[in-house]
């Protein structure tokens, strides 16, 4: 089985990134993502999953029916994902769900399969003023954190999602941790989806003279590796529209090459009866975070904090 999924290897009835529950283990989570043209549309149907849909650059409406009746939002999105946080839709279980491109855009559509509690939830537009935006480590290890998707955030039954950027030559989800046990206070279960987006940092004449933002492209890396009992082994070179899964073990870091910005949206959900991020550090590693008290967080990023 192979826990790093190219981008172009998972595309399926118009979406070129699928990643869904199937006979590999993988049980609780799944991501959709494509390409819309101006008016092109993609549906789906939530059945027993909550999904949240993600605007990566562009803008696209949202349009929802349930039991409730219909539900519309427009999330006016953004440029491209380096260039801030955006806004979101939550689209509870048992709803149907349609996302039309205002413009040239990019759309992800993230889910878990729910099933914690008996509570209804309501279809909502998480404003982007609403998106918590944090400052995490510091110096080479610092990275920025948005998090419309995690509890405190975002009313929601299992799934746990946010957005990290990592400027070029830093290393994020680091130290390595993992949480892949229930054990109460200390550690929850969740496997976990990272789906990669990279930049050039580097602007050509071409660029300079049209006012296009740098090229896309290039390299970054990211590091799975298991237990003794649950063995486990990814290095992946991953590039724009990859996907690498986490389905248990130590996990990081995530290495942006110099001379490329490093993009990850991530979406996590368990079995466990709590919906929660709660992680264990490497203990080999763990002391560098007690490092970070003298370091300056990286000045590439700005706003949040540590």
């Amino acid at each position: 089985m192979s826990w790093h999924r190219p981008f172009g290897t998972t595309i399926r009835d118009g979406w070129d990134v699928v990643v869904e529950p199937d006979a590999s283990g993988w049980e609780h989570t799944g991501l959709y993502a494509a390409e819309l043209g101006p008016g092109e549309t993609r549906a789906l149907e939530a059945r027993g999953r909550e999904l949240v849909v993600i605007p990566l650059n562009g803008s696209v409406s949202v349009s929802s029916e349930d039991s409730a009746g219909r539900h519309e939002a427009t999330l006016s999105g953004r440029e491209s994902v380096f260039a801030g946080p955006t806004d979101v839709a939550y689209v509870p279980p048992g709803s149907s769900v349609t996302v039309t491109a205002a413009g040239p855009a990019r759309v992800a559509v993230a889910f878990a399969v729910a099933g914690k509690s008996a509570a209804s939830r309501s279809f909502r537009h998480v404003a982007v003023g609403d998106v918590p935006v944090e400052l995490r480590g510091a110096g080479a290890a610092s990275r920025e954190v948005r998090n419309f998707g995690i509890p405190g955030v975002l009313d929601a039954d299992s799934i746990i999602a946010c957005e990290v950027i990592t400027p070029a030559g830093n290393w994020s989800s680091y130290p390595p941790h993992k949480h892949d046990e229930e054990r109460p206070g200390e550690e929850t279960q969740l496997e976990e989806i990272y789906y990669f987006e990279v930049r050039s940092t580097h602007r050509s004449e071409r660029d300079r003279t049209s006012g296009d933002p740098p090229a896309d492209g290039g390299p970054g890396f990211v590091r799975v590796y298991g237990t003794r009992e649950r063995p486990i082994d990814v290095l992946a070179e991953v590039r724009t529209g990859d996907v690498v899964l986490v389905p248990h073990g130590w996990h990081g870091p995530a290495m942006a090459a110099p001379g490329y910005d490093l993009y990850y949206l991530n979406v996590m959900a368990g079995p466990g009866p709590e919906r929660a991020w709660r992680i264990c550090d490497d203990p080999d590693h763990a002391w560098v975070r007690d490092t970070w008290a003298d370091q300056a967080i990286d000045p590439r990023l700005i706003g949040g904090q540590r």
